[in-house]
């Protein structure tokens, strides 16, 4: 059937009505999502989509109906992965409603997306955002001229405040109950690509419905820029920031697990050990040493995981992080990337997985190849709680917070140093232009960094659960079999010695390489694993290292766990955004390669100056 018009179209109904959200980025359209939806967003997968989509249903005017929340994109007739995905989506997904997100302050910028929509065929409603930005600005906007001359409905909005949120909400419910029984509708490329939008086009849209002031006044983001984007101070300004959020973590974050070790404990010996006394003293000994103890350890951290995700989402939407891309656009581009790259690099910081999904905003595949490669040496929340439990457990809690950065630094100058070597070869080479988009300072509310921190630490969990428990189960097999054998001599301390010419020389001992193995599966298994190697709680485990591990060998340690293989579940994705079997194997081996061999550097030159 020829598919001319989206009348013409045979689509089912949907039992629940679909509602897509799209804009640019930085118009506040994931904030919006997070208002809509709460706290019931998750990710799912999409038949047909190359990548994961965050949805959920709410009930709206009593009816339920689906929120989805696609990438942000410039442009729907653009070629990058991004707004292939949206083209896509749109086409083979029939939505009843749209929700075009226009950042009111830029409203000339923007206004594009909204007339591809009605040139879609797509039934929609306007939310331009950040309406208390755009009247600092002195920007007049009139809703309903700008609605009559777009033919669909135009709310000014601040998702961040609220302010018009439940008028907007109560036109898409009237949108939604006037379409009750009609078709949804998907999007009619051929008539989009038909029709040219030109800067009259456009400005036409605007004509009597926007006003400008003459004079724009001067803003509080223009005094803050004059002194954190100084071509001198904006950097070390910069990292004094971040050590400020290390600090932070370190002193607030790291008090807390004795608050969880309490409970968790608590819980073993009042709960589990009573219940498990009844049974074989096998099954006691799995209970305990192979799941409780792992699952135990790693939920001491999640504090301060969490207090690490909410310091980067008041970073991340206060607009500074854009900023920090601008700061080191200069220095990136020296080893072949630029400030996107430095961005993702951040983004990895939190998880390395979404950093490198976002290297689809990338349209030069050298640069996204390149971004790829040095992601997975962020320091990703996984490695934060590894870092932070042998930190603890070595040096002295005076110097916890200073050590803890200066990963964060060695994670920086590895990634740069090893942009810098690959960018020489052809493969790696980028033309692509960089441009950025700075957007004002905002102050974050409590809602919105309780929103993003909690979703990111849900969705650690959500990840980390299952991997923990197979970790640990797993190391409980190799650490209790065969079954007359303790110590060394079981089958995974047998594994941890055959493999000391190679993790010696970095000094590292049988027991942390067997922890650093099942850390392949997942980073967070590194410490569940060592509780169980120990068979000690995660406090005693503290302790036992502190009495074998020099903080020489410590640092070693903690240098190749940054710097080495990173989790299944990132290699899995470096295979699917480089489509790339031969791509994935390089950047393994130049993973494991580089960690052993700063590891190698660093604990070799220490013995040589005389420290251990």
């Amino acid at each position: 059937m020829n598919c001319c018009a989206p009348e013409e179209k045979l689509v089912p109904l949907n039992s629940v009505p679909r509602v897509a959200l799209i804009g640019q980025p930085n118009t506040g359209k994931s904030m919006l999502y997070n208002r809509i939806t709460g706290a019931s967003a998750y990710v799912g997968n999409w038949p047909g989509i190359t990548v994961s989509l965050s949805n959920a249903r709410i009930k709206l005017a009593a009816r339920d109906v689906e929120f989805v929340d696609l990438p942000g994109i410039y442009d729907l007739e653009g070629f990058s992965d991004d707004e292939r995905v949206v083209a896509d989506f749109l086409k083979t997904y029939p939505v009843d409603l749209v929700i075009v997100v226009v950042n009111a302050s830029q409203i000339d910028r923007q206004i594009l997306m909204p007339l591809q929509v009605r040139q879609l065929g797509l039934p929609a409603v306007v939310m331009l955002n950040m309406a208390d930005e755009a009247r600092k600005a002195g920007i007049e906007i009139d809703p309903a001229a700008l609605a009559a001359r777009l033919g669909v409905p135009v709310h000014l909005i601040s998702a961040k405040y609220g302010e018009g949120f439940p008028e907007a909400m109560a036109t898409v419910a009237t949108v939604l109950d006037q379409r009750h029984g009609t078709p949804p509708v998907m999007a009619d490329y051929d008539t989009l690509r038909g029709t040219l939008m030109t800067e009259d086009t456009l400005a036409e849209a605007l004509r009597g419905s926007v006003i400008y002031p003459e004079t724009p006044p001067k803003s509080l983001t223009e005094r803050l820029d004059r002194w954190l984007l100084h071509p001198i101070l904006g950097l070390p300004l910069f990292f004094a920031v971040m050590l400020c959020v290390f600090y932070l973590v370190w002193s607030i974050g790291l008090p807390s697990q004795d608050w969880v070790g309490a409970i968790t404990d608590w819980i073993q010996a009042r709960i589990l050990e009573p219940v498990l006394a009844f049974g074989p003293a096998w099954l006691q000994n799995f209970a305990i040493n192979g799941i409780w103890l792992g699952v135990a350890t790693v939920a001491s951290f999640v504090p301060l995981i969490m207090l690490f995700f909410f310091c980067m989402a008041v970073v991340e939407d206060s607009g500074y992080l854009s900023r920090a891309a601008y700061l080191m656009d200069t220095w990136m581009r020296r080893v072949g990337l630029d400030g996107r790259s430095f961005v993702m690099q951040m983004m990895g910081f939190g998880c390395n997985v979404p950093a490198l999904m976002g290297t689809r905003v990338m349209r030069s595949r050298p640069l996204r190849l390149l971004s790829m490669l040095i992601i997975p040496f962020s320091l990703c929340s996984a490695r934060l709680a590894v870092f932070v439990f042998i930190i603890s457990a070595v040096f002295p809690a005076s110097q916890g917070p200073l050590v803890l950065f200066s990963f964060y630094v060695v994670s920086f100058a590895a990634a740069f140093l090893a942009a810098a070597v690959f960018s020489r070869s052809r493969q790696f080479k980028n033309s692509e232009p960089f441009v950025l988009e700075l957007p004002p300072y905002r102050v974050p509310t409590l809602r919105q960094v309780w929103l993003r921190g909690y979703g990111e630490l849900r969705e650690f969990l959500r990840r980390a659960t299952s991997f923990i428990i197979l970790g640990s189960v797993g190391v409980w097999f190799l650490t209790n079999f065969p079954t007359d054998a303790e110590g060394l001599n079981t089958w995974g301390g047998q594994l941890g010695q055959a493999l000391q010419p190679i993790m010696a020389p970095i000094g590292i001992d049988p027991y942390l390489t067997l922890a650093l193995i099942f850390g392949f599966i997942a980073k967070e298994v590194v410490i569940g694993s060592l509780s169980t190697i120990y068979a000690m709680s995660a406090g005693m485990v503290a302790h036992q290292i502190s009495l074998t591990v020099s903080p020489v060998a410590a640092y070693s340690f903690c240098l190749f766990c940054l710097l080495y293989t990173p989790c299944l579940t990132t290699v899995a994705t470096v295979k699917a955004e480089s489509r790339s079997w031969g791509f994935m194997l390089f950047s393994l081996g130049v993973s494991l390669v580089y960690a052993w061999g700063v590891a190698f550097i660093f604990y070799q030159s220490a013995l040589l100056l005389g420290f251990k």
